[in-house]
């Protein structure tokens, strides 16, 4: 599983400087800040010889000339000197460079992504990993803010880790997950859809305003939801489905399907964070196993919308058998079922199980809990209920109503990455936000990658060989050696290979590349 995070951005002394070319900077100060470079410092390509953006999982593929723009990402250059064209406005001092995409060190890719800097952090096998290397990125992104602010002939940047502008634009914060490619598609929307559509009331991040563009008054408990209006489709940027087909698997395409979600919201509360990864990735072992809850939503999409707007969490929605559940109703059903499922293949065993499952399972149990008591005891855990608490207390002190723009604005600072800015990391600093992971196990994600997954390859690669890695994706590294005429591609197209155990032993052998490679080929072959 990984994370992809898109930032806002906003330049407060260069109202006109072009958003894309503002998200080249980020990329490329944090290339001036790390040690961690691929291509003697420079831009590191990325390898879209497996790509395919408009591969339908359903069984088809959308014509290049039906796709909108910002389906075509399998061409950043193209895509990014479309969209500062677009945009128009100042693209700032010409002989700083356009960087546009980063491999690191900890495994992740740093890039840009329809006018704004993503973090798509690397691949991690259990929840409380995503959560780590999800706040890797925000820490990433600080650092590029910090050195922007130093940097001569660029406007001083800031980033916020949310999901809309209230002008009735939202970006992205996309989940991963590998599946086996064995499942039905149709298994995955059926036991997929009720449960994304109820599953804010545990992540959600809160919101003041209603609709797209925010104008209606009042709070809601995701970011996302309303601009949501298809139930399935393959678009990401518009008409956005609950369930989005893309299959682009990054891996073995026979065998691995990689489930792209782009329901979720933008989270910085750890807990949050935690139950999104855990609770889904239980989800889906359950629609691999035939054990999901069978309930289906009358209208998915209204009910996504009118959950997100009922943050007392007092109405019910209508099923497609006309009964009537809450969002509560729903989740315990999916919790109880979990509980079954687990208990049945061992998973969840306090003695026999893999440790992360009963941790889950017991975390969701409390959330679910807690909500039906009492919603607000939460405010140290969930993200949308910590933000409503606090926005509650700035209404009552100034005698605001929903629609004061002051509110607004406290949302915006709300998701702030400066510590010393954002409203989350005040609560955080005083202990009033609930921590999963450690600061200092974050810090140490920001330079190391998994052990257990490719991307200890990847990043290992970057950090021992980075000035001749001049290309990679998520399933391939590229090198370029000065003796040689052809670039030397490596294929990692097994998730699971390439982990610190596997190999550990061929770096610390060999530290000069061409008998590392020498020794790499002769290894696979």
């Amino acid at each position: 599983m990984g994370a992809e995070t898109e930032y806002g951005i906003h330049a407060p002394g260069g109202g006109g400087f072009n958003a894309t070319w503002l998200s080249t900077q980020v990329v490329h100060a944090y290339s001036r800040q790390t040690s961690h470079r691929a291509a003697a410092g420079g831009e590191t390509r990325w390898d879209y010889t497996d790509e395919d953006p408009l591969a339908d999982a359903r069984g088809w593929s959308m014509p290049r000339s039906a796709a909108h723009p910002s389906q075509l990402t399998d061409s950043e250059h193209e895509l990014t000197a479309a969209q500062i064209a677009l945009e128009g406005g100042e693209s700032g001092d010409a002989s700083i460079p356009l960087m546009m995409n980063m491999v690191l060190g900890n495994g992740a890719r740093l890039y840009v992504d329809h006018a704004h800097p993503e973090y798509s952090s690397p691949e991690v096998t259990n929840p409380l990993d995503a959560v780590r290397w999800d706040a890797a990125g925000d820490l990433v992104a600080l650092a590029a803010v910090r050195r922007i602010a130093d940097t001569p002939g660029v406007p001083g940047i800031n980033l916020y880790k949310n999901n809309t502008d209230n002008k009735a634009v939202s970006y992205g914060s996309h989940e991963n997950y590998l599946m086996p490619r064995s499942v039905p598609f149709n298994n995955i929307v059926t036991g997929l859809t009720p449960f994304f559509v109820t599953r804010a009331i545990m992540c959600g991040a809160g919101r003041v305003g209603i609709g797209q563009d925010g104008s209606g008054v009042g709070f809601q408990i995701s970011q996302r939801a309303d601009f949501f209006e298809a139930q399935v489709g393959l678009e990401t940027t518009i008409r956005r489905p609950i369930i989005n087909t893309r299959d682009e698997p990054h891996a073995v395409a026979d065998k691995y399907r990689r489930l792209h979600v782009i329901i979720g919201d933008a989270n910085l509360s750890q807990v949050s964070n935690y139950l999104k990864f855990g609770t889904t990735a239980l989800v889906l072992d359950m629609i691999e196993h035939g054990s999901a809850p069978e309930l289906e939503f009358a209208d998915p999409v209204a009910s996504l919308r009118d959950i997100s707007h009922d943050w007392q969490l007092q109405q019910t929605h209508e099923l497609a058998d006309g009964s009537r559940v809450s969002a509560l109703d729903v989740q315990w059903r999916y919790l109880t079922a979990a509980r079954t499922h687990c208990a049945a293949n061992g998973s969840s065993d306090p003695e026999t199980g893999d440790g992360h499952t009963a941790a889950v399972l017991a975390k969701w149990e409390e959330v679910l809990t807690a909500l039906g008591n009492d919603p607000m005891s939460l405010a140290g855990q969930l993200e949308w209920v910590a933000k409503l608490q606090l926005l509650q207390q700035y209404k009552a002190r100034d005698n605001m109503a929903w629609d004061d723009p002051r509110l607004g604005l406290i949302d915006l600072q709300w998701s702030d990455i400066r510590p010393e800015k954002g409203l989350y990391y005040k609560l955080l600093q005083r202990g009033r936000m609930q921590r999963v992971v450690t600061d200092e196990s974050i810090a140490a994600a920001v330079q190391q990658p998994p052990t257990d997954t490719r991307a200890y390859f990847r990043g290992r690669c970057i950090q021992e060989f980075g000035a001749h890695v001049v290309g990679a994706s998520w399933d391939s590294v590229i090198f370029e050696l000065p003796t040689l005429r052809r670039l030397q591609r490596v294929s990692t197209k097994e998730p699971l290979r390439g982990t610190e155990q596997l190999t550990r032993t061929l770096f610390a052998e060999h530290t000069g590349l061409q008998e590392f490679l020498a020794a790499l080929l002769a290894d696979v072959h």
